[in-house]
């Protein structure tokens, strides 16, 4: 049972590890705007802290739910952005349940984060939404 789930696991990991093809991929209209909410830019914050998601111009819909502009959120902490052809990996928070806040706990330190959106298939869209990329320390 062990070996099979492995199988299994491993044939999944290589599947999303392929660029993703034309019809996989999801346009967003030109106004679409990610932005994080709060805490703002240079903002000096607690260990635990909320993170609050905003996004104009498209809608919000879960993982798996394919529906024209819209996706979900993901956030990218102390990172850099993801390939924008391929499903976003494991060095990315997702939110596929269409949450759109997320309490983090973070070391003391300057801390940097920014969101990307994700198709139903967790592929950027073309053009690919993106927030500015902000900057917290942690107190």
């Amino acid at each position: 049972m062990k070996k099979l789930l492995l199988v299994a696991m491993l044939a999944l990991s290589t599947s999303f590890a392929v660029t993703a093809s034309s019809e996989h991929i999801s346009s967003s209209p030109e106004n679409a705007e990610l932005y994080i909410i709060s805490p703002q830019d240079g903002d000096v914050v607690s260990e635990t802290f909320t993170v609050k998601f905003g996004l104009k111009g498209m809608g919000v819909a879960p993982a798996g739910i394919a529906k024209e502009h819209t996706g979900h959120h993901h956030l990218i902490i102390d990172g850099e952005l993801p390939a924008l052809d391929k499903p976003m990996g494991k060095n990315v928070m997702h939110f596929g349940g269409g949450q759109t806040e997320k309490t983090v706990t973070l070391a003391k330190g300057k801390h940097t984060l920014q969101l990307i959106l994700g198709n139903h298939l967790h592929i950027p869209h073309k053009p690919a939404v993106i927030s500015k990329k902000i900057t917290v320390t942690v107190k």
